[in-house]
């Protein structure tokens, strides 16, 4: 029978972590992959049976190849700390490492803020692989390879995308510092056209393509904020052209 690993990346997630593990006690091992958390997150996820590794947080697709490797499961499915498996995605999962249909599944993800979740703005990430020939690349939004074809699991994953507003806003600046720097890196140029159009579209599309609007009010305000997240990593990536900071 197929064996399932789980790898759950982790800094000062003391408030969430037991509730992700025990969402995942199916699985036969379960890895936390912790950036030094300074919370007693390692504590915790040691006390609950996890394999803890600690590693010095340099980007998301590093932390998660360096979990990869000690991943003993003929599956690997990938959790983040504010993330839950529900019982109808668990026997989904269990069904989809038994039947090997396809090399990878993705999971849906509802985002979850101002106390409800957003159905018509549903993320399709690629979460659980067969451990074979796997890796991440990318910085931020990392992106994980597959040998193989993919399927499409049709329960969700609960996510509690956001604690807030003022948390939402703190993460998308810091993204976005993350995001700028990493462009310049790379040689990439901002201009005052991707400060003004880059955020109408990614409010048209949050909005309008991906029918955020019947999501009520919490579509609208998650719209906003994420072009707002967009203009602030331009205006960020100007200010490190014009050497300001």
């Amino acid at each position: 029978m197929s064996t399932l690993s789980v790898i759950i990346p982790t800094y000062n997630e003391i408030d969430y972590i037991e509730d992700a593990v025990k969402s995942v006690d199916f699985a036969d091992e379960i890895i936390v992959i912790d950036s030094f958390s300074k919370d007693g997150t390692k504590e915790k996820a040691i006390s609950l049976g996890c394999k803890v590794l600690e590693r010095k947080f340099d980007n998301f697709s590093s932390q998660k190849n360096h979990a990869i490797a000690s991943a003993n499961g003929d599956w690997i499915l990938f959790l983040d700390a504010d993330e839950r498996v529900t019982q109808k995605l668990k026997f989904e999962i269990l069904s989809a490492i038994r039947n090997e249909k396809h090399s990878g599944y993705k999971i849906c993800f509802p985002h979850f803020y101002m106390n409800r979740f957003l159905y018509h703005k549903v993320d399709k990430v690629v979460r659980l692989v067969k451990n074979k020939n796997i890796n991440f690349t990318g910085d931020v939004h990392e992106k994980l390879h597959v040998e193989g074809s993919i399927g499409t699991l049709k329960n969700f994953m609960i996510h509690y995308t956001y604690k807030g507003l003022f948390h939402l806003l703190q993460k998308k600046d810091s993204y976005a510092w993350f995001q700028a720097n990493t462009s310049i890196q790379k040689e990439k140029k901002a201009t005052y056209f991707h400060l003004f159009f880059k955020p109408f579209y990614r409010f048209f599309s949050s909005y309008i393509l991906k029918r955020g609007f019947m999501d009520g009010v919490p579509g609208l305000a998650l719209a906003s904020v994420n072009a707002y997240g967009v203009f602030s990593r331009y205006a960020k990536m100007i200010l490190i052209q014009k050497g300001l900071k």
